[in-house]
């Protein structure tokens, strides 16, 4: 089948459009113009998952992170050039999902709020027509702390940071949430009554302005959006099965997670 075929039917569930203002999406690296045996869901295109991707045979790669973001001047044969050009001598197409899947219904925030039983959700910073990036909802009330250890279990990491001052750990029952880097939204969060905030790489001041405005946060890292590998392949195997599509859709098994604690 073509690679375009594949994407056709992914943007009619994630539509490109509806990312954010200069975001980057959509077909990056190659053509879909080709015949496709073998596609890669992952969630970053780093050195590791290209030698896998070049390993399995892979054809296109479906990625959450753009393996270019910022601007580049040459294609000189250097560690960070290199993952581009293997990608172009092995003919591996590169499709990036960024915050359009972060967006849409049943997307990646809502994911992470039927995990965490984050209910009668909204969205948290609204961009058009009533959808919108992050989410806010109600979970049982509890305590910061027991809220903090079900985030650390159900994402299966080493730690997570509290933003709160002496070991505070009120009782919190209204929780906004937004994958990946999310601070530049936390006064939505506090307009719309949350206790406490969920999002990664949370910045030194801007976890104290936080704490002054009357907003608690919980930082798991950017990693917990590894959950796209395992959803965004199951849609495709659902849409295989549907369409009868002679496709092998693969999992990567690579870890990009550049972060570990002692």
């Amino acid at each position: 089948m073509l690679a375009k075929e594949l994407i056709e039917r992914y943007e009619r569930y994630c539509p490109p459009e509806l990312s954010l203002e200069g975001d980057v999406v959509g077909l990056q690296i190659g053509t879909l113009d080709k015949d496709i045996k073998k596609v890669m869901v992952t969630l970053d295109v780093r050195e590791n998952t290209v030698a896998e991707a070049i390993a399995e045979g892979v054809d296109l790669i479906i990625t959450k992170h753009a393996p270019i973001f910022k601007g580049i001047k040459d294609l000189v044969s250097s560690p960070q050039r290199d993952i581009l050009l293997d990608l172009v001598k092995h003919d591996i197409a590169v499709y990036v999902s960024h915050t359009n899947i972060d967006i849409i219904s049943g997307g990646l925030n809502d994911w992470f709020c039927e995990i965490l039983g984050i209910e009668h959700t909204e969205p948290l910073s609204l961009t058009t027509d009533q959808v919108g990036i992050g989410r806010i909802g109600e979970i049982s009330e509890q305590t910061l702390e027991d809220f903090a250890k079900k985030i650390k279990i159900s994402f299966g990491l080493d730690s997570v940071r509290l933003v709160r001052y002496e070991r505070a750990n009120p009782l919190v029952s209204r929780v906004a949430i937004c994958g990946g880097s999310g601070q530049s939204f936390y006064q939505e969060a506090l307009a719309k009554g949350a206790d406490v905030y969920v999002t990664g790489d949370i910045y030194y001041h801007t976890a104290q302005e936080m704490l002054t405005d009357g907003l608690y946060a919980i930082d798991p890292g950017h990693h917990i959006e590894v959950l796209f590998i395992s959803e965004i392949a199951k849609r495709l195997r659902q849409w295989q099965l549907e369409q009868k599509w002679n496709l092998d859709i693969i999992e990567s098994q690579s870890s990009t997670n550049p972060f570990s604690h002692l």
